[in-house]
């Protein structure tokens, strides 16, 4: 078993785990702790708490010590040399004409470096910038370069709710926040109503994200027929906070809107439910005619389908061929043959008129129309040699 703590190193910052190494920590206690950048004080944010030998966040940084009167006196002079350093660092950008804006300074607890971050639209060549600063203070210069979320974090404000922005406030972390959770949240999508003091999308977005997907789901969707107390209509609206839905039902030669809770949308009228419920009356009724049939009918049927099956019988015995796809062939053929016989009208070409065509039909007979080609080939061969001479 392992106690940890969580210790924060700036106000609203990310709250990071350490070993509490056997010392009596309150909440809200400053403690020394080792970190990857060196000897660093924090507040406790978390109290003691006891994790397995197991976790995945084992080894931790430990604990150095309670920080003494002395320790915080120490920090408090740094955030005084915090104040300078702005100042100074201010005047030697102007000196530059750097296009970056500093946004604040940050000492380490043993005066061993400091750190600056600032804005910027793209990249900046500060390398003369850290020269001069190293020069003034005469320790460790880093430059970093942060987001317009980061900054508005640092120095706070005044959200558009009128309280104090959320990431100044009790956001440890930042959340990632698009464009669609406003669209399905029916928000205004102007940029002046959904951007927070940062000039990026408001955190606040991301709260209510959840519960709206999972209301939706629950809910019909936009233009689909439900049935109501008062009849079936068609939905226009959702409100998905009170979970409500607007129909609109068809009053006469009017439409009235009405707004109707969740559970008293009755069912769902689909149109494919419909199509398929008239299918099976229809496939029902056919089966009751076919049943309610008197029995010379089924004896006739029988008797025509008998003897069709013997008749084909007999032309396959007639048809004595070798290969089985010419004996199919010839099936298929005497098949065609007996329906046109019982059917006139089938298997005879249809008369169309066409001025740009001769209205006669083709020759039934095959010798006659190999030989109309033949006749129609060389006439068109004559016609080319006359036209080269």
């Amino acid at each position: 078993m392992a106690t940890i703590i969580g210790v924060q190193f700036q106000k609203n910052g990310k709250i990071y785990s350490f070993d509490a190494n056997h010392f009596d920590i309150k909440q809200n206690d400053f403690v020394i702790v080792d970190t990857v950048h060196g000897i660093d004080i924090g507040q406790v944010a978390a109290g003691i708490s006891v994790i397995e030998e197991t976790d995945s966040r084992i080894p931790l940084k430990k604990v150095v010590r309670i920080a003494t009167e002395q320790d915080l006196q120490n920090s408090a002079e740094n955030r005084k040399k915090e104040r300078e350093a702005y100042e100074i660092c201010q005047k030697k950008i102007l000196e530059h004409k750097l296009d970056m804006k500093l946004v604040s300074v940050e000492y380490a607890f043993d005066n061993s470096k400091a750190l600056f971050y600032f804005t910027a639209n793209g990249r900046v060549d500060f390398r003369s910038l850290v020269k001069d600063l190293a020069s003034v203070f005469k320790m460790r210069i880093e430059l970093r370069q942060i987001g317009v979320r980061d900054e508005a974090r640092m120095l706070g404000g005044l959200g558009p709710c009128g309280r104090a922005i959320c990431c100044g406030s009790f956001l440890d972390e930042f959340q990632p926040v698009s464009i669609k959770m406003a669209k399905e949240q029916n928000l205004s999508l102007n940029p002046t109503k959904i951007s927070g003091v940062c000039g990026r999308l408001m955190c606040c977005l991301k709260y209510e994200q959840e519960h709206y997907e999972q209301t939706r789901k629950l809910m019909p969707r936009l233009g689909k027929e439900v049935m109501t107390p008062d009849g079936s209509g068609t939905v226009c609206d959702l409100n998905i906070v009170k979970e409500t839905v607007f129909v609109r039902i068809a009053n006469g030669d009017t439409n009235e809107i009405k707004e109707y809770p969740l559970d008293k949308i009755e069912k769902t009228v689909s149109a494919n439910s419909s199509q398929h419920t008239e299918k099976t009356d229809f496939v029902s009724a056919s089966a009751e005619d076919l049943q309610s049939a008197p029995d010379e009918d089924l004896d006739a049927k029988e008797v025509r389908t008998t003897d069709s099956s013997q008749s084909r019988q007999q032309r396959r015995n007639k048809t004595g061929h070798s290969n089985g796809s010419g004996r199919n062939k010839d099936l298929r053929e005497a098949d065609k043959a007996e329906v046109c016989s019982k059917n006139p009208a089938l298997g005879k070409p249809v008369m169309r008129e066409n001025p740009n065509r001769n209205n006669s039909l083709p020759s039934s007979d095959p010798a006659e129309t190999k030989q109309q080609k033949a006749s129609d080939w060389a006439e068109a061969v004559r016609r080319a040699i006359d036209s080269m001479n």
